[in-house]
């Protein structure tokens, strides 16, 4: 049987730990989830975003880094008003205990993989609608990234598979259902592009130190939650070392109200 969701994935800064020499003290990958019954309705608010904005080249992928400030707050709106919800794992780097390990090629990367597909396949797995068709599953479309093989991820997934700790539900995430685009030819790619860096920008600091979280806290009514919990669930931090940064930095304020 065919998948019964799409799920778009994309992400915001980079692996390196090169800090004060370019690399960002965050890194956050973002899954975009929609019911693969309503999916071109709903990644049509790209359409919508471009008519708003006059783009020239339809067909031009629309980057969020690229719009000013006073454009991305209505692209934010149309996809807090979207039906899809939105999944962020969120690194801080300099927590991180083991840096020479999660340094290595795409240690990071994967790590992060895991548990957003774990937290995909919690919300899939339980957020079924009586007119999905499909087996439960989901098709998972990663962003392309050049000089990575996404047969790495399959295989990674496979390994997952021997691992107790792993709380994926391999139900809902298949090895051989995924696959890597472009933001050209996979639209809702372009989804998880804004919400990767909507949520980038809420916790990487500017070189004169402000954060802007009004993005993230706009998109709150399409982030994944249970039971009132948003954090651990639609909104992941890794390492839990970063708990107390939290905690302490007015910056992240509006993390503790999730």
């Amino acid at each position: 049987m065919s998948a019964s969701y799409v799920v778009y994935i994309d992400e915001s800064g980079d692996e390196g730990f090169a800090f004060g020499q370019g690399s960002p003290d965050w890194f956050v990958l973002s899954g975009v989830v929609t019911h693969k019954s309503t999916d071109l309705a709903t990644v049509k608010l790209i359409d919508k975003a471009k008519a708003l904005f006059g783009v020239p080249n339809p067909k031009k992928p629309l980057h969020f880094r690229d719009l000013r400030h006073d454009k991305r707050l209505p692209f934010v709106d149309l996809i807090a008003r979207a039906d899809l919800r939105t999944i962020s794992v969120l690194i801080h780097k300099p927590s991180i205990n083991e840096p020479e390990v999660f340094g290595t090629r795409y240690r990071l990367y994967f790590y992060a993989v895991r548990l957003l597909f774990e937290r995909v396949s919690w919300y899939c797995r339980d957020h079924p609608r009586p007119e999905d068709a499909g087996d439960g599953s989901a098709e998972i479309i990663f962003s392309n990234r050049s000089g990575m093989s996404y047969t790495e991820i399959r295989q990674h997934m496979e390994t997952l598979k021997t691992k107790p700790s792993v709380q994926i539900d391999w139900n809902v995430i298949k090895s051989d259902q995924v696959e890597a685009f472009s933001a050209g030819r996979r639209i809702g790619l372009q989804i998880a592009d804004a919400v990767a860096s909507s949520f980038f920008y809420a916790v990487q600091p500017t070189q004169y130190g402000y954060v802007e979280d009004r993005y993230a806290r706009m998109l709150k009514p399409v982030v994944y939650h249970h039971k009132g919990r948003y954090t651990g669930y639609g909104v992941k931090f890794w390492p839990g070392e970063v708990r107390e940064m939290i905690a302490s930095d007015e910056r992240y304020e509006w993390v503790r109200s999730w």
